[in-house]
């Protein structure tokens, strides 16, 4: 099982920015690797936020567009989600998780990010 550990979610005003952080530990890269963001807001479903191809292609949820860019270290051992103008709606736990396995992606340590006034 990979060791991913997310950190860097607190609490904001509506509008405000923040960056997630991701790093992989136990020898583990993404480098030939398809990487993903997700979120799961209380009561409801484990949803991509943004993806990362192997290639470097990203990808950005509809909700998120616009407000969010992944990005990786040159060592491709952490990765990045800085989020701007965060709305309530993007309150919600958030994990990073490699897309192209067939495990659940909204599962372990996650960091919660609250948007509230």
């Amino acid at each position: 099982q990979v060791q991913l550990v997310e950190s860097g979610g607190d609490s904001v005003q509506p509008g405000g920015s923040l960056t997630l952080s991701c790093t992989a530990s136990g020898g583990f890269t993404f480098v030939g690797r398809d990487m993903g963001w997700y979120r799961q807001a209380s009561g409801k479903e484990c949803e991509l936020v943004s993806s990362i191809t192997r290639d470097g292609i990203t990808l950005y949820s509809d909700a998120m567009k616009g407000r969010a860019t992944l990005s990786q270290d040159n060592a491709k051992t952490t990765m990045f989600l800085q989020m701007n103008n965060l709305q309530v709606e993007d309150t919600a736990v958030y994990y990073c998780a490699v897309a192209s396995i067939p495990l659940p992606k909204c599962w372990g340590q996650g960091t919660p990010v609250t948007v509230s006034s």
